[in-house]
C-alpha cells in the first residue's frame, strides 16, 4: 500500500502545498476475500505464538546450556503470551528429560539438630518411607515377643542372679568376719551400720561405756576395721551394678539384633546399590539396639496405669508418635508418577515458599519440630527441572528475591527460617543438609525491571545471562495475517468459543492492527485477544447465533470504549457545553487547538487543548508557563526550549531577538507532559509575531525540531478522534480537520465513522512535512522563502514575522539609547 500523502507543488513558495489524504490511507482493511476459508475452525492451529522468533530463539539457547548462571529473563509487554509460551516450551524439552531423583530427610542419630538428606530415584522415597513405617509396626510386635522367650528370660536371669551371688558373698564374708569379732552388721533406714555384740546381743552405750577401757578400744579398732571393709564393699556396688547393666544392655542388644536381623536385612535388599541409604538403615538398627526400651514400653505412663487414670485419644497418640517419629522418613520431593523434568510455576515466591520452611507442633504448652516437619519450596520441586516466577512479584516477595540469588550462587538449597537468615533468632532450631541444586529458572517481567535490575543489581548479569526479549507488535504481512487467523482458531477451540467467519476475522484483524498503533503492524497482545474474542462470543450467544460474525465483534469494541469513557464523555460534554472552551470554527491570532491524549485503565482518548501564546518586547525568551507553574514536564520544557532554538536559527542571525513570548495551554490544570504539542505551540507563536489569525477549524499535532521539520508523535488515532468528537458536538461545518506529521500517515487506523466522515468531506487529515506548511494551511498566507540575500517577502509570514522582530531590535536600541543619555544627564 502506498501511504505517501497527495502533495501539491507551488513553485511560488518553494515546497509542497499539504493536500487532505484520501479515506483509503486513513484505514488500512484486511479484506475478507483474501482468506481462504469460510469459517475460522477450518483453520489448523497456529505453531505457538506469532513473531517471537527472537525470544523462541533466546529460550533454547539458555536451556540447551547447563552451565551456572545461563537462567533467563523473559521480558516484554503483559498479556503477550510470554507465560503460555515459555511453558509450552519447557513441557515439550522437559517431556524428553528423566525425571529427577526423590530427596528425603531422615533423622541424624548422632544430632538430631542437623537432618541429613537422602537421594533416592524417582519413586523410592515414599516407598522407603512407608517400608520404614512397616518396620516400626513389625518390630513393635517383634521385639516384646523376642524378649518374653524362655531363653531371654533364663539369660537374663542368670545374669541378675550372678549379680545378686556376688554381692551376697561379699557381704556374707564381711558380715562373718564381723561376727567373728563380736560385731554386728544391721541394716537401718539410713544403709548398713555396725555395733558391738555381747553373747550375741547388741550392746547398748550403758553397757559399753561399762567395759574396760582396754576392751573398749580393743571394740573401737576392730570397729574401725570392719567399717573400712565395708566401705570398700560399698565401693564396689556400683561397679558391680555398671558391670550388671552392661550385661543386660548387651544381652538385650543381642536380643534386639537377631529378632530385628531378618527384618533389617530385608529391607537393605531393596537398597543395596544405593550406600546412603545402607549407611542410614545402619544407624537405624544401631538405634534401635540402643532404645529398645521404647518398643517394650507401654505407652501409658505406669503411675497413670496404676491409678486407672484414663489417657486421652489424642494425647496417647502423640506419645506414641513421639517415641517412634525419629525412625520416619519425611519424602521432601516424591517424583512418583512423574513423567520427565518437572516445570514448575510458583505465584507466590517469597521466602519459604522457594526454599522450604520450618513447621512446629504444639506440645505440652511449648512449640517443638523435628525433620518431619521440614517442608520443601518450589525449588525442591522444580529441582532436576524448571522454574517460572514473576519477576514484580519476586521482588515484592518476603526475601525472595535475596534467598533466590543466594542459593542458585551456592548451587544448593538450605532450608532456614527468616530468623536464622538475618540473624535474629537465638533459640536452637534445625539446621537441615543442604540439597544440591540443578534447575534452570525462568523470570516472567517488564523490560523497565529487566533494565533496573541490570543496572543496580551486581548479581544479576552472572545469574540470568539469557535475556529472551518478546516483541510487542508483528509486521502485517499476508502471511502473518493468516497466522493470526489460525492463531484465533485456537484460542477459539482452547476457550470453548463459537468459531468466527471470515469477515469477524478481518474485523479482529484490524483491531489488532489498531492496538499496535500503526496499520503496517499487527499487536502481540494475546490477553486483548482473548478478551475481544469471548466479549464477541457472548454478544453471538446473546442474538442466538451459533457464529461469529463482523457485527459481533464491533459490538464488542465499541462495548468496551463504552465501558470505559465515562471521562472522557463528561469532557467531551463541557466542550459541547461551552464550559471548557474550544473553538472549532472562526479565526484568532496566537491562538490554536492543539490535541493530547488522556489514558484511563487499558484505554486511552484524545482530547483537544486550547493553546495561546503573546508576544512582547524582551530579551528574547520564550516562556513555558506549564513549566513555570511546576505543571510542565521534562519533555514539554524541551519542546518549548526548541522553539527558542528555531526562532533564533531562522530570525535571529540579522538581528537580536528583542522579544518575550509566553505560551500556555489554557484550562489545563492537570500536568502536561511530552513535546507532540510543540508545533502546535510554535505556529501560535508565529501567528502572535506575524499577526496572523488561524483557522480555529484545525487541530494540530506533532512535535518539531529546530530546523522547523515536523517529526512523529504517539497516539495519532485517538487524537484526531478527540477533535472529531468536539467537531460533531459543536456541529460540522465542512472546513474542519486535523494537521499530523506526515511520518504518520502509517499509523492511522481512524474509526468507520471519521473515515465516512473524510470520504463526504466533512473532516480533513492534512499531513505536512514542515512548519512551513502548517503555518499557510492554518492562515491561507504564503510561508515565504528567503532570497538570496535572506530577505523574506513582506507579505508572507516569515517576512511579517521578521518585520515584528525588526521593530521590537529598533525600539529596543532606542530604549537602550534613552537609558544610556539618561545615564549620562546625571553623571
Amino acid at each position: 500500500m502506498n501511504d505517501a500523502p497527495a502533495l501539491r507543488a507551488d513553485a511560488a513558495a518553494g515546497f509542497a502545498v499539504a493536500q487532505p489524504l484520501p479515506p483509503a490511507l486513513l484505514y488500512r482493511r484486511c479484506d475478507p476475500a483474501h482468506l481462504p476459508f469460510a469459517v475460522c475452525s477450518e483453520l489448523e492451529e497456529a505453531p505457538g505464538l506469532i513473531g517471537q522468533e527472537r525470544a523462541v530463539e533466546a529460550l533454547n539457547f539458555a536451556l540447551r546450556i547447563r552451565a551456572k548462571g545461563y537462567n533467563v529473563y523473559a521480558l516484554g509487554a503483559a498479556g503477550t503470551g510470554r507465560h503460555s509460551m515459555i511453558e509450552e516450551l519447557l513441557r515439550a524439552r522437559a517431556a524428553k528429560e528423566p525425571a529427577p531423583p526423590d530427596w528425603c530427610y531422615v533423622n541424624n542419630f548422632a544430632d538430631p539438630q542437623q537432618p541429613r538428606r537422602l537421594e533416592l530415584p524417582a519413586g523410592k522415597g515414599s516407598a522407603l518411607a512407608t517400608a520404614m513405617n512397616r518396620l516400626v509396626e513389625e518390630l513393635r510386635a517383634a521385639l516384646p515377643a523376642a524378649f518374653e522367650r524362655d531363653e531371654y528370660r533364663a539369660r537374663r536371669d542368670a545374669i541378675d542372679q550372678e549379680f545378686k551371688q556376688k554381692s551376697e558373698e561379699a557381704f556374707g564374708a564381711l558380715q562373718r568376719r564381723a561376727e567373728a569379732r563380736n560385731i554386728a552388721l544391721m541394716r537401718t533406714p539410713m544403709g548398713l551400720a555396725l555395733a558391738p555384740t555381747r553373747d550375741g546381743r547388741v550392746l547398748t552405750p550403758d553397757l559399753f561405756n561399762q567395759l574396760p577401757p582396754e576392751e573398749r578400744e580393743r571394740i573401737q579398732r576392730e570397729t574401725e576395721e570392719i567399717q573400712n571393709d565395708l566401705e570398700a564393699t560399698m565401693r564396689d556396688v556400683p561397679l558391680w551394678e555398671r558391670a550388671h547393666r552392661d550385661a543386660v544392655q548387651a544381652l538385650n542388644r543381642d536380643t534386639t539384633g537377631f529378632a530385628i536381623a531378618h527384618f533389617i536385612d530385608e529391607l537393605r535388599q531393596g537398597y543395596r546399590d544405593l550406600p546412603e541409604v545402607a549407611r542410614y538403615l545402619d544407624a537405624v538398627e544401631r538405634d534401635i539396639k540402643e532404645n529398645v526400651d521404647d518398643f517394650l514400653a507401654p505407652a501409658v505412663p505406669e503411675s497413670a496405669a496404676a491409678a486407672g487414670t484414663p489417657v486421652p485419644a489424642p494425647l496417647l497418640h502423640d506419645i506414641e508418635d513421639a517415641r517412634f517419629r525419629r525412625y520416619q522418613v519425611n519424602v521432601l520431593v516424591d517424583n512418583r508418577g512423574q513423567v520427565g523434568a518437572p516445570v514448575i510455576y510458583e505465584d507466590n515466591p517469597t521466602h519459604q515458599t522457594l526454599v522450604g520452611r520450618v513447621e512446629h507442633l504444639a506440645r505440652f504448652g511449648a512449640l517443638v519440630t523435628d525433620f518431619n516437619l521440614l517442608v520443601a519450596g518450589a525449588l525442591h520441586r522444580a529441582n532436576g527441572g524448571y522454574l517460572v516466577l514473576d519477576a514484580q512479584k519476586l521482588l515484592a516477595g518476603n526475601f525472595a528475591w535475596a534467598s533466590l540469588k543466594r542459593t542458585l550462587d551456592a548451587g544448593q538449597i538450605r532450608i532456614e527460617s527468616l530468623e536464622q537468615l538475618l540473624s535474629l533468632a537465638s533459640t536452637v532450631s534445625l539446621q537441615p543438609e543442604p540439597i544440591p541444586l540443578s534447575v534452570k529458572v525462568v523470570l516472567v517481567g517488564p523490560p523497565t525491571l529487566y533494565y533496573l535490575l541490570s543496572a543496580y543489581d551486581e548479581d544479576f548479569a552472572d545469574l540470568f545471562k539469557i535475556a529472551a526479549d518478546f516483541d510487542d507488535r508483528v509486521d502485517r504481512t499476508p502471511e502473518t495475517t493468516l497466522l493470526y487467523a489460525r492463531l484465533i482458531c485456537g484460542i477459539t477451540r482452547r476457550e470453548k468459543l463459537r468459531p468466527l467467519n471470515r469477515e469477524a476475522v478481518a474485523r479482529v484483524i484490524e483491531q489488532a492492527a489498531r492496538l499496535a498503533g500503526d496499520a503496517d503492524k499487527l499487536s502481540a497482545s494475546l490477553r486483548a485477544f482473548v478478551d475481544l474474542l469471548r466479549q464477541s462470543d457472548q454478544f453471538a450467544a446473546d442474538a442466538g447465533r451459533d457464529i461469529v460474525g463482523a457485527a459481533d465483534v464491533e459490538a464488542a469494541i465499541a462495548a468496551q470504549v463504552h465501558r470505559g469513557d465515562r471521562i472522557y464523555r463528561r469532557l467531551q460534554e463541557e466542550i459541547a457545553r461551552k464550559t471548557i472552551r474550544i473553538e472549532t470554527g472562526g479565526a484568532a491570532v496566537g491562538q490554536v487547538n492543539g490535541l493530547s491524549v488522556i489514558g484511563l485503565g487499558t484505554l486511552s482518548f484524545g482530547t483537544p487543548a486550547r493553546i495561546t501564546a503573546r508576544v512582547r518586547l524582551g530579551r528574547g525568551e520564550v516562556v513555558d508557563i506549564e513549566r513555570e507553574v511546576a505543571l510542565g514536564g521534562p519533555l514539554h520544557s524541551k519542546g518549548v526550549l526548541i522553539l527558542a532554538g528555531f526562532l533564533g536559527g531562522r530570525f535571529g542571525g540579522r538581528r537580536p531577538l528583542s522579544l518575550n513570548a509566553s505560551l500556555v495551554f489554557e484550562q489545563s490544570y492537570g500536568g502536561v507532559e511530552g513535546d507532540s504539542a510543540s508545533a502546535a505551540e510554535l505556529l501560535a507563536l508565529l501567528s502572535a509575531l506575524a499577526e496572523a489569525p488561524i483557522k480555529q477549524s484545525f487541530a494540530v499535532t506533532g512535535s518539531v525540531d529546530q530546523r522547523g521539520q515536523i517529526q512523529a508523535i504517539g497516539g495519532v488515532n485517538e487524537k484526531i478522534e478527540g477533535f472529531f468528537d468536539s467537531c460533531r458536538l459543536t456541529g460540522f461545518t465542512g472546513s474542519q480537520g486535523v494537521i499530523i506529521p506526515a511520518s504518520n500517515v502509517k499509523h492511522l487506523m481512524l474509526r468507520r465513522d471519521v473515515v465516512a466522515a473524510a470520504e463526504a468531506g466533512t473532516f480533513r487529515i492534512y499531513p505536512i512535512d514542515t512548519i512551513d506548511q502548517g503555518i499557510e494551511l492554518l492562515t491561507d498566507v504564503p510561508a515565504g522563502q528567503p532570497d538570496t540575500a535572506g530577505n523574506y517577502p513582506d507579505a508572507s509570514i516569515n517576512g511579517r514575522v521578521a518585520a515584528r522582530l525588526d521593530a521590537f531590535a529598533a525600539k529596543a536600541a532606542e530604549l537602550a539609547r534613552l537609558a544610556a543619555g539618561t545615564a549620562g544627564e546625571k553623571q
